[in-house]
């Protein structure tokens, strides 16, 4: 689980790094220039990075599948071998599903405007600013969708599936509750990832305002990435007794203080 948490972590670091420093620039100078390779070399490793956490996210969901149906078999099962392949192949194919639909787009015309409305450079607002006939590229995309988010929304839903009837026949309430704070953190960064990728993408364009599709944006490529260290982190028992012996030190100085 920690393996696929670090491969969690540093796409986190990857998408953030392509997203954030340009964008910190354009908020601060009210707006600002991107040549045009720039624009598609931010979109390909954006697109990889989200790619690769949806194939991440429905891996690590297997993973929690086998550690609570077959738990006397998780170590035979999910081995170090089986875990670097898994992870290698998240990898490869984030970035070639990713350059799939990327080079289309970057062979398209674009003759009128030059100013993108959003945040950074994404699919759809650059679909927009094409004079070209985008309908193949709209094709693309939906067929890339199949194994970026079908397939792996399947393995995740599957799995809880499995998880969720393995949990209810377990008889003591302390098991059951054990059973499901080894998923939970996971359970939450799906539901807050899911729900804002299918708010942007899947949600029709005429339904949405501007503005709100730019806040959506900002919360799974800032809120997201910031939230899952400490989703993942509060379930360390270490880090949870450090957390509460950092804020009960802080509390017994502010009383000793307003006494004084």
């Amino acid at each position: 689980m920690y393996f696929f948490i670090s491969q969690l972590s540093i796409n986190d670091i990857v998408a953030t790094t392509t997203i954030l420093p340009n964008l910190l620039h354009i908020l601060l100078n009210n707006g600002a220039a991107i040549s045009f390779i720039d624009c598609i070399t931010q979109l390909y490793i954006f697109g990889a990075a989200e790619t690769l956490q949806c194939l991440l996210l429905a891996v690590m969901s297997y993973d929690r599948y086998v550690a609570i149906c077959n738990p006397l078999h998780y170590s035979s099962i999910m081995t170090s071998t089986l875990c670097l392949i898994l992870a290698i192949n998240c990898w490869l194919l984030g970035f070639a599903l990713s350059l799939s639909h990327v080079i289309p787009i970057a062979k398209l015309k674009f003759c009128d405007s030059n100013t993108i409305d959003h945040l950074f450079c994404d699919v759809v607002p650059l679909l927009e600013l094409s004079c070209s006939d985008t309908s193949i590229v709209h094709l693309e995309i939906y067929i890339m969708g199949v194994p970026v988010l079908i397939i792996p929304t399947t393995i995740i839903v599957a799995s809880y599936t499995y998880i969720v009837r393995a949990v209810l026949r377990i008889p003591s309430s302390t098991g059951r509750q054990k059973a499901f704070s080894t998923c939970s953190s996971h359970l939450i960064v799906v539901s807050i990832f899911y729900w804002t990728m299918f708010s942007v993408y899947i949600v029709p364009a005429k339904r949405k305002i501007p503005t709100m599709s730019k806040i959506l944006s900002l919360l799974y490529t800032v809120f997201t990435p910031f939230v899952n260290p400490i989703i993942y982190s509060l379930r360390n028992k270490d880090i949870k007794k450090a957390v509460q012996g950092k804020l009960h030190k802080h509390t017994s100085f502010y009383q000793q203080f307003t006494k004084n």
